[in-house]
């Protein structure tokens, strides 16, 4: 038996261009489903706003994202989280850093760290903070 944890983001009218975004950053398939596709239409303004979205990818990349509906108190930040990317190689993990750090602001730049081969974290241009890393093989 496994689990597996997978980060769910809310936005206000960001969601597909977010969950599109990280797709083009780690690859994989994209799902919207919309508050229109599910019938739970309440502001026709927001029709076609993400009800439910998914990116996933064969490497494992998985984030789930919806849009908060106008009616529902949202306070972007408020709850923050990171969402960690954990890789096997630096050259994977720099790819991703490179995409992800267009308009971003980073808060530790991407290099080797006392405990990683590769570490940096980043807030996107969405306001995700993102940590990368490739962990220090074990023994070293």
């Amino acid at each position: 038996m496994s689990i597996t944890t997978t980060t769910h983001a809310n936005f206000r009218g960001d969601a597909r261009a977010a969950l599109e975004f990280y797709r083009d950053v780690f690859g994989g398939d994209l799902a919207v489903i919309t508050y229109r596709d599910a019938g739970g239409v309440t502001d026709e303004a927001e029709a076609d706003q993400v009800m439910w979205g998914q990116v996933e990818s064969s490497a494992g990349f998985r984030l789930m994202a919806y849009d908060v509906p106008g009616h529902t108190p949202w306070n972007p930040g408020e709850r923050p989280y990171f969402v960690s990317v954990r890789g096997d190689s630096v050259e994977e993990i720099t790819g991703y850093w490179e995409k992800l750090s267009e308009g971003a602001a980073v808060v530790q730049p991407l290099g080797e760290s006392a405990w990683a081969r590769a570490y940096g974290m980043l807030r996107d241009r969405f306001g995700l903070t993102w940590v990368l890393d490739v962990p220090a093989a074990h023994g070293a």
